[in-house]
């Protein structure tokens, strides 16, 4: 209610009623009698009424409700100045102007009212004109202003020159009195209304009838501009949407110099960006951005904390807030030189995660993770110290320490995670406990480090053949055997294979045994894909039902491989 009343307030004074404005301004202080907006626009609007005691009042209960607001003063300076009472009118400006030092409108009040004041105290001018002295002062230009006579010369440059003129030099007074609007502002500054003749008028002879007159000198009336009502205090709400609107573009011509690369001047414009609105944190956020192409990793990481600090006080988005964590733990990232120093910066991603789930903030997660262990790695690596790990845990092997042995032979694989031996040696250990999957895991590795490496294979075939995977342990011993092929251990493997594999053949296993070995195989990939293919499921069929047809897809080299595969896993039976 109090808005809409102050709305209706505005907009008459706007128009320039200044009494129905009073009203409005009257009717929203009832609703809301601490608002101290409210009480300057209506000391603005007694002031243009000349009602300067009323526009005091007002003024003064401005200042007591919002003693921080330099435009109280200003209200309050003018006032002062209406009622001649230069001196306060001096104090008010000043006491604004420590608030707000380059308010430009108190700067030029007061620079009237010393003015006025100076003209107060010295001797009268000598002047050829008795209404000299009526020009000088601020308060006439809120008289013309006000008086909707004279309010449109106010837009009429010529009409100002010459007001100046006047208050200038109060002798050339005369020389502008045979111009009419001249003569309406005299009328106006002495408070009475002047009678002009029409120009049309002037120029007829007394022969000829008169021309028909106007009742009223405004017969040429001047459209009366749209007063912009300065004191109406377009609240600060109002000024907070322009300021905002200049901090969005400052930040465009930011984004541009940036996509330039002129990083400078990018910085000078989010910096202003800044100034203007602290409300948005993307204007900080960008300046990091820049700061992190420069190479200012410290100047992006202060930005990047303010800005979070920020974020978190105005509720902005959470991926906002996740923005600047994830720049900053890229800073973090630049200037890491060692594997400790990847710690925050991971610390900070995995923030920016509970902020906002970005692909792009866990990949770089995942990256800095992964460059934190290779630099462990390296900072670690000491194969001096490898070997004198791995000897003792050879020591432990051979005393059936196996657990001891584990961890030596890990502490090894730290200090030199290259040595195909350590992790022979470790995949045996495992097998002793039983640990099957992390021994065939080790084996694996070992063989990929060195795949000439004969003890690799048969620490691969060994564990498959305790897991009754013959037909895989019989694949890995034949590969060992390509690279040693004198190598007894593998050829005993093979042997072992063999003999079990033909032990299914001839159903010399138990039926228990027999289904386990099923279903392992079942979960074997390359049994799925033999098994699920057309051709190979009519070559069984034909096994069962045609056997000459059966003979002949036996010469077939990739249809043989696949039987002896599905024989060797125990799903076929050669009988």
């Amino acid at each position: 209610m109090a808005e809409e009343a102050k709305a209706k307030g505005n907009a008459a004074f706007s128009a320039g009623r200044f009494e129905e404005a009073i009203r409005f301004f009257s009717e929203a202080i009832s609703i809301a009698p601490t608002n101290h907006v409210l009480y300057s626009n209506r000391s603005a609007a007694h002031a243009s009424l000349h009602h300067y005691s009323e526009a005091l009042a007002d003024a003064k209960k401005t200042v007591e409700l919002k003693p921080d607001w330099s435009k109280g003063y200003s209200r309050l300076g003018a006032a002062h100045i209406g009622l001649g009472s230069f001196d306060e009118a001096i104090s008010a400006y000043k006491k604004g102007l420590e608030l707000d030092p380059n308010n430009e409108a108190l700067k030029s009040g007061l620079a009237d009212a010393q003015s006025a004041a100076s003209r107060s105290r010295g001797p009268p001018p000598s002047s050829s004109s008795p209404f000299g002295n009526i020009f000088g002062g601020p308060e006439l230009w809120a008289k013309l202003a006000a008086d909707p006579t004279t309010r449109g010369f106010l837009q009429q440059p010529d009409f100002v020159k010459m007001v100046q003129d006047v208050q200038k030099n109060p002798n050339n007074l005369n020389l502008y009195l045979k111009d009419q609007r001249m003569m309406q502002a005299l009328g106006v500054a002495l408070n009475i209304k002047m009678q002009t003749q029409n120009p049309e008028d002037m120029e007829v002879p007394e022969a000829e009838p008169e021309p028909k007159r106007h009742p009223e000198p405004e017969s040429v009336k001047q459209p009366e501009p749209k007063h912009e009502p300065e004191p109406m205090e377009l609240t600060e709400e109002e000024e907070a949407k322009e300021r905002k609107a200049q901090a969005l573009k400052e930040k465009e011509a930011g984004n541009a110099a940036y996509k330039k690369k002129d990083f400078e001047t990018a910085i000078q414009h989010y910096t202003k960006a800044m100034e203007l609105d602290d409300e948005d944190i993307s204007f900080i956020t960008n300046r990091a951005a820049v700061y992190l192409e420069m190479g200012m990793y410290e100047e992006c990481i202060k930005d990047c904390d303010k800005a979070v600090e920020r974020g978190r006080e105005l509720r902005s988005d959470f991926k906002m807030v996740a923005r600047a964590l994830t720049r900053k733990g890229t800073a973090l990232v630049k200037m890491a030189k060692c594997s400790k120093d990847y710690e925050p910066a991971i610390e900070t991603f995995q923030k920016a995660l509970t902020e906002h789930r970005n692909p792009d903030t866990l990949k770089k997660l995942n990256d800095a993770e992964k460059a934190k262990k290779d630099l462990e790695q390296q900072e670690y690596f000491d194969p001096k110290l490898a070997d004198e790990e791995r000897e003792k845990g050879n020591e432990c092997f051979k005393e059936q320490k196996y657990p001891e042995a584990v961890k030596h032979y890990t502490e090894a694989l730290k200090r030199n995670p290259n040595d195909p031996r350590v992790y022979s040696n470790r995949a045996a250990c495992y097998t002793k406990l039983g640990a099957l999957p992390e021994g065939l895991k080790d084996a694996e590795k070992c063989i990929e480090l060195d795949p000439t490496f004969s003890k690799g294979y048969t620490r691969k075939g060994a564990i498959q053949f305790f897991m009754k995977e013959y037909d895989k342990a019989l694949e890995t011993y034949q590969e060992g055997l390509k690279h040693d092929a004198n190598n007894q251990e593998l050829m005993d493997g093979v042997r072992r294979c063999v003999e079990q594999i033909n032990k299914t053949n001839r159903g010399e296993i138990s039926p228990e045994e027999l289904k386990e070995r099923q279903v392992k195989a079942m979960q074997d990939p390359e049994i799925q894909n033999i098994l699920s293919d057309p051709i190979m499921r009519q070559v069984l069929i034909d096994f069962q039902e045609n056997p000459k047809a059966a003979q002949e897809h036996l010469k077939n080299p990739q249809v043989m491989h696949k039987i002896q595969k599905l024989v060797s896993s125990g799903i076929v039976q050669m009988r």
